[in-house]
Order: structure tokens, then sequence, then C-alpha cells
């Protein structure tokens, strides 16, 4: 008989796998576009809409100076810009350019394309009853 404890460590090592092998396949994806992994998700993170450097620096986690850093590499790559804040003289935000929004989806549209290519196999019941079990993980 399985223990509650044994499956949810199962299920706790098997996300822990899954994550690796994510990033393994952002690592991948990212360097033919001529992006570090973390240069390819600060650009995926900012799809969204422009964002603080304090709000960056927790999304991404890494420190503030490291994010600095970055973000010069890419502004001088023209694939982002510092913009004012409105709400605060002091602070910037950081957004896309128009080089940057193509190269940031095609860095999604590489890792989507890649997991789908994993995933294409998995019945339909089993992808469904999985995108159901994820989404209600990442609303928590």
């Amino acid at each position: 008989m399985v223990t509650t404890t044994a499956r949810d460590s199962d299920l706790a090592s098997a996300l822990v796998q899954t994550m690796h092998r994510l990033q393994d396949l952002h690592a991948e994806t990212s360097r033919p576009l001529g992006l570090t992994p973390q240069q390819a998700h600060l650009l995926c993170v900012l799809i969204s809409g422009p964002l603080g450097m304090t709000e960056l620096s927790r999304i991404l986690s890494i420190e503030r100076s490291s994010l600095t850093s970055m973000v010069d590499r890419l502004e001088r790559r023209d694939l982002v810009a510092r913009v004012a804040n409105p709400t605060d003289r002091r602070a910037c935000r950081i957004e896309l350019t128009a080089a940057g929004k193509d190269l940031a989806h095609q860095c999604h549209d590489a890792v989507v394309d890649r997991i789908q290519d994993l995933t294409s196999e998995l019945p339909a019941a089993t992808r469904t009853t999985l995108t159901k079990a994820l989404q209600s993980i990442l609303a928590q």
C-alpha cells in the first residue's frame, strides 16, 4: 500500500524534475537566438508589459546589481529600454523595444513548440487532466 506521504513525495519529485527539464529546454532554445537563459526569461516576462527593476528582480530571483548588468547588455542590443515610471520620478520601468518583442515571442514560441513535441503523444484526457492540475498549482 502506498502512503499519502509517498505519493506526495513522488509528485514533488516529478515536479522538480519537470522544472529542471523545462529549464534545460529554455536554455536549449535561447542559445540559438543569441541569448542566455536568464536574458530570454527577462524578455519573456516583459511580454506582458513594462515592469520596474524591483519587481523584475523578484520575478527573476536575481540581485538588483545583476539585473542592472543584464538590462544594460540588453539595452545595448536595443532589445529593452528604460522608460520613466509615471508614478515615481526616481524610478524607471523596463520595456521591450520592437526588436525585443519580436525576440521575446521567438523565445516563447520555441519553448512552447518543444513542450508540445514532448507532450504530443499523451492521450487527450491526460493532457486535459495535466493542464487542469498545473493551472490549479499556478493559481495558488
